[in-house]
C-alpha cells in the first residue's frame, strides 16, 4: 500500500514539474511576443507623432 501511494505521488510531482518546465517556456514565448509588441506599439507611436507634427505645419 505504502508503494503505491508513493509511486501515486511521485507521478503527480513528475507531472508538476513538467508543467512547471511547460509553463516557463510560455512564459518565456510571451515575454518575447510582448516585447515584439511594444516596439512595433513604439513604432507606430513615432510615425503618428510625425504625421501629427506635419499636419500641424499646414
Amino acid at each position: 500500500m505504502d508503494t503505491e501511494l508513493f509511486t501515486a505521488l511521485e507521478g503527480r510531482i513528475e507531472a508538476l514539474i513538467e508543467k512547471h518546465a511547460s509553463l516557463k517556456q510560455e512564459n518565456e514565448i510571451l515575454r518575447e511576443e510582448n516585447s515584439r509588441l511594444l516596439r512595433e506599439r513604439d513604432g507606430i507611436k513615432e510615425r503618428i507623432d510625425r504625421i501629427l507634427n506635419k499636419l500641424e505645419g499646414i
